[in-house]
């Protein structure tokens, strides 16, 4: 007689994409990091918690095929897999859209909870793209969170708003209320970097911001137009291989799988006229 033991899979692992301050590029980065996480194989969801504005989906190329979202299911009148819409160009990537129309009220704990638990359990990597700020909304995007990417630009209010987030990050999530958990593993991703304004004294280096955060430093992304031409067709950058912040999104994931890369300053390449010209661009 023999006893099949099937060795239960580990639950997905949730990783909040968050910032204290608008129009650091978080949702961009949500977009890349899920795309990226895909390339490499892992199923994976991404998640919009920015109830009432609702962004995701037009970065993801999927806004015509939302019927159901995050807060339908929520509220039961949907089920998660009627709300998941899965992408046409990576097959182990996932969208789960929000609602336009109601507020942020209606994310409630048990509800949130609840889709997340059943996501883990099929998914190798949950993404959660929180709204900015610190208010309901952000905060219950990072609850439940085991990591955090912490989405900075190199300017003093973005970094000094980072850093209560942090401080939200270190206090009012489920881990840190939790004595047995491990704290939620932070890092920053410092996003639109310019060497020129840098060197002119108009943002912050690197070594300044990392400072002021404390916290390790998991990725530097250029300022770049490639970032700008992905979001207005609904494609994530790191798809666009050919640009310097397509790679630099590529190795920000690498580096949140636990891969060894080194730390480069990126650049982005303004196109010469001849490439201007017919129409190409690094």
């Amino acid at each position: 007689m023999t006893t099949d033991l099937k060795e239960k899979a580990p639950l997905g692992k949730i990783i909040v994409i968050t910032s204290g301050k608008g129009g650091v590029g978080k949702t961009t980065s949500a977009a890349a990091i899920s795309a990226g996480l895909a390339k490499l194989g892992h199923k994976t969801v991404v998640i919009d918690f920015d109830v009432g504005l609702r962004n995701l989906d037009m970065i993801m190329g999927c806004e015509r095929r939302v019927v159901f979202d995050f807060i339908n299911v929520i509220q039961g009148d949907a089920k998660l897999k009627q709300a998941l819409i899965k992408d046409k160009r990576l097959d182990t990537l996932y969208v789960l859209p929000t609602s336009q129309t109601r507020d942020k009220d209606a994310l409630t704990t048990e509800g949130v909870e609840a889709v997340l638990n059943e996501l883990r359990e099929e998914f190798d990597y949950i993404i959660c793209d929180s709204p900015a700020g610190i208010e309901r909304g952000a905060q219950m995007a990072m609850y439940f969170a085991d990591e955090a990417v912490v989405v900075t630009n190199p300017e003093v209010s973005s970094v000094r708003d980072s850093d209560r987030v942090l401080g939200l990050l270190a206090s009012k999530t489920r881990r840190a209320e939790s004595s047995n958990d491990e704290p939620v593993k932070a890092r920053v991703l410092l996003t639109r970097h310019d060497k020129g304004r840098i060197e002119r004294g108009e943002m912050m280096t690197v070594d300044d911001v990392l400072e002021i955060l404390a916290v390790p430093l998991l990725g530097i992304i250029p300022e770049s137009q490639a970032v700008l031409k992905a979001s207005n067709i609904g494609t994530p950058v790191i798809l666009d291989e050919p640009s310097n912040a397509g790679q630099a999104y590529e190795d920000t994931v690498a580096r949140l799988v636990g891969e060894e890369v080194e730390m480069r300053l990126p650049e982005d390449k303004r196109p010469g006229f001849m490439q201007r010209l017919f129409g190409r661009s690094a």
